[in-house]
């Protein structure tokens, strides 16, 4: 039996992925949630974090998120987010740039808790990160 199933990661610019996989895990502010073939249909957001895309049994794809919304139906995923970007893409500095201009944003005393939230999960994926 079959198990894989589409998905497409879209930005603005282009389609940034767009195969049959296995398995995908996506930071939804729900959770981690995982997606596999017959998943019930689902349309949610993502908050700052990691999709990750299982394409074989040990080979994965990681993408680097800040925010977008998905949909699961009939056995299609589509992720669509403005920005969204390749983990192995990423460059030290750009890493390094972004954990700055978060931590500048967390000093403003000024922004509401859901902003907080946001700019805390992106932190902790960009600490996480490995380039």
């Amino acid at each position: 039996m079959e198990e894989n199933f589409k998905i497409q990661i879209i930005s603005p610019e282009k389609v940034l992925f767009s195969e049959e996989i296995k398995m995908a895990v996506l930071p939804s502010y729900e959770g981690d949630m995982s997606i596999l073939k017959n998943h019930i249909s689902i349309i949610t957001f993502l908050r700052p974090g990691i999709i990750k895309v299982q394409k074989e049994k040990e080979d994965f794809e990681e993408f680097f998120v800040q925010d977008g919304t998905v949909e699961y139906f009939g056995d299609n995923l589509v992720v669509l987010s403005s920005t969204v970007l390749n983990v192995k893409d990423l460059s030290k500095d750009f890493v390094e740039n972004l954990k700055k201009d978060t931590l500048d944003k967390l000093k403003d005393n000024n922004i509401s808790d859901n902003d907080r939230y946001v700019l805390n999960h992106k932190l902790d994926t960009i600490n996480e990160m490995r380039v």
